[in-house]
């Protein structure tokens, strides 16, 4: 089998506390702006590219021909984008549990750590600077073996800004680390999305966390290839592979 080389991650939920905070952003964003937004729609939504959640719910209520369609969405959106960064700019941030001391231990085994996200790049960025895990990354959110990760990819810098559940982050992250097989990379994460993504990037592992945003029993409705009851048992799953 071949030696992993790389964990991608997602962020808010896996690697980044998240109490249901973002999915209450979107919640007042929505009503805000009055548009519809069914509690379970957006829990099955989380992990997506952060517009194209409007988007979608805009388009279901009003119809994609809809004249008025997208200028809903960019408002909704915009209205989203005020409240979140305000959030993270102002409440507290923490690691998830564990996930510090899988960092810790993955660099001492040489694996690199590349993060993803739903998250625009502005939002993406208060949260690594506010954790101390920007340090040591260049201008295009790549680091070295002495950061505490190695990438940061976010769907601002995809084409079409196409999140999850398109693979896209996940190669990017591959391309900016000089890799090329997919079945030395692990992906991980705590929505139906994100454990999607690492399918279609064909990875060797795409597993869920079930302290996130979905619990187990949600998350076992999908294909998976293994449940964690936080992200920091993947080191028993990185072991027992090598």
């Amino acid at each position: 089998m071949p030696k992993i080389e790389l964990v991608v991650c997602d962020m808010a939920g896996t690697t980044v506390r998240d109490d249901d905070e973002v999915q209450r952003c979107f919640a007042e964003a929505a009503a805000a702006t009055g548009l519809e937004a069914d509690p379970d729609k957006l829990r099955f939504m989380m992990g997506w590219s952060k517009r194209s959640v409007f988007q979608t719910l805009w388009q279901a209520q009003l119809g994609a021909d809809h004249p008025d369609c997208e200028t809903n969405v960019d408002a909704s959106f915009a209205r989203f984008k005020t409240i979140l960064e305000n959030y993270y700019h102002n409440q507290p941030v923490s690691p998830t549990e564990g996930c510090l001391e899988l960092f810790d231990w993955l660099k001492a085994q040489g694996i690199k750590i590349a993060l993803t996200t739903g998250f625009y790049r502005e939002v993406a960025t208060i949260i690594l600077d506010r954790l101390g895990w920007s340090q040591g990354l260049n201008q295009d959110y790549v680091g070295s073996s002495d950061s505490i990760i190695q990438a940061s990819i976010t769907p601002s810098e995809i084409y079409g800004n196409e999140g999850r559940p398109a693979p896209f982050m996940i190669q990017k992250a591959m391309y900016r680390l000089a890799m090329t097989d997919s079945k030395q990379v692990i992906n991980i994460g705590d929505t139906p999305s994100d454990i999607e993504s690492g399918y279609h990037a064909n990875c060797l592992l795409s597993l869920g966390v079930t302290n996130g945003t979905h619990s187990r029993e949600q998350l076992m409705a999908y294909p998976n290839d293994g449940l964690l009851a936080g992200i920091g048992e993947l080191k028993e799953t990185i072991l027992s592979l090598n």
